[in-house]
């Protein structure tokens, strides 16, 4: 009844014992009704405490030392304590909670069949619902849908983290420095490595897989509008030669701490979001086709403004495909509206997009079932 483990006897016999095998069947329909109940869950009560009387605390109730059966006084005392210890974890863990809810549940429906307390009742239904809602959260910070078919995507980003992504994205669409395709990537990942502090460090192999032959010339014009510092003594064509090892730290005025911050995460998510868009940009399958900054970009920006499904554009009733808008994408990518397609079809022919189309001042399209994991889960 509370576990996976194997049974040890059966409700109905301990009901009987009790004096209350009435009692099974009362109650609202929501609540699952009694099953054989099995040992208590490992890690809960030791088996050999079973003839113990131990006195434990549930949801400000106290569970008493005589309740019968005494597989339900262990489960409500295990369950006291493990929630007690769930409060205690240094990070959430909705699954985990959810679980707990659905013993809770279970255990509060048998308690209230065994003392006829509609109270408890009540909170074994109130359970059911946390069980439910706490899921359905997890499943939405993950991008999965709830008690969908098919395999579950194992996504880089949460929706939390793809919002940040989005954040980055039109914050470099807005204040890149320089117009051209080559020079918003670069803003794009340097921006990524350090938006914590204002510096972060690159290596030579960071930057030529990023800008590939224009890394020096990108470097310099950053350098010399004002948009990035390098370390005293190093120039650009130094820069480039900074190995995995020696990393240089580049430091970015306009991201050095004030308030308010204009990208505000934390050093976890900047991290996933650093990873996130350099899977992007070093997808090996854009590599081959050769595909250039803009089309990267064009990668990147769809990734980030797909659904779980890989559609693009956020969900709207009614309309399927209803995509991202063609001045937008062009305006982040250092593209003209009329150039965005020659790039969405590069992506196609790249197997980044299952299909792309621009009619009506959008892009729609799909991403592929391999870039599924990259979605920004809008």
């Amino acid at each position: 009844m509370f576990s996976d483990a194997p049974g040890v006897g059966g409700w109905s016999s301990a009901a009987a014992a009790s004096g209350r095998s009435g009692a099974v069947g009362a109650g609202t329909a929501s609540v699952p009704r009694a099953r054989p109940a099995p040992r208590p869950r490992p890690g809960g009560v030791p088996a050999g405490h079973l003839g113990a009387r131990r006195w434990g605390k549930i949801a400000q109730r106290i569970v008493p030392d005589d309740l019968q059966p005494d597989v339900l006084r262990l489960e409500l005392t295990a369950l006291g304590d493990a929630f007690r210890a769930y409060q205690r974890r240094p990070e959430p863990d909705l699954a985990v909670l959810a679980e707990l809810q659905d013993r809770k549940a279970r255990a509060f429906a048998l308690w209230a069949d065994v003392t006829e307390d509609a109270s408890l009742r009540e909170e074994a239904v109130r359970a059911e619902a946390a069980a439910r809602s706490t899921r359905e959260m997890n499943a939405n910070r993950l991008g999965i849908e709830v008690d969908g078919g098919g395999p579950v995507i194992e996504r880089l980003l949460t929706r939390g983290q793809g919002a940040h992504a989005r954040g980055v994205l039109e914050y470099v669409r807005v204040h890149a420095p320089l117009p051209g395709a080559e020079a918003r990537l670069a803003v794009l990942m340097l921006s990524l490595r350090s938006a914590r502090a204002g510096t972060g460090n690159v290596t030579g192999q960071d930057l030529a897989g990023w800008l590939q032959g224009d890394a020096e010339r990108v470097l310099q014009e950053l350098v010399d509008v004002g948009w990035l510092r390098l370390p005293e003594g190093v120039d650009a064509a130094g820069a480039l030669h900074s190995r995995p090892e020696e990393p240089i730290q580049v430091t970015v005025p306009s991201l050095l701490p004030a308030e308010p911050s204009p990208l505000p995460f934390g050093k976890v998510t900047r991290a996933r979001l650093s990873g996130w868009a350099q899977k992007v940009v070093g997808d090996r399958k854009l590599r081959k086709k050769k595909a250039g900054a803009a089309t990267r970009l064009l990668a990147v920006y769809t990734a980030a403004h797909s659904r779980p499904d890989g559609r693009l554009g956020e969900r709207v009733e009614g309309v399927t495909g209803d995509g991202v808008g063609l001045d937008a994408v062009a305006s982040f990518c250092g593209l003209r509206p009329e150039d965005v397609a020659e790039h969405a079809e590069v992506l196609v022919a790249a197997g980044w997009l299952t299909e792309a189309d621009i009619a009506g001042g959008r892009l729609r399209g799909r991403l592929t079932e391999r870039v599924l994991p990259l979605s920004g889960l809008v």
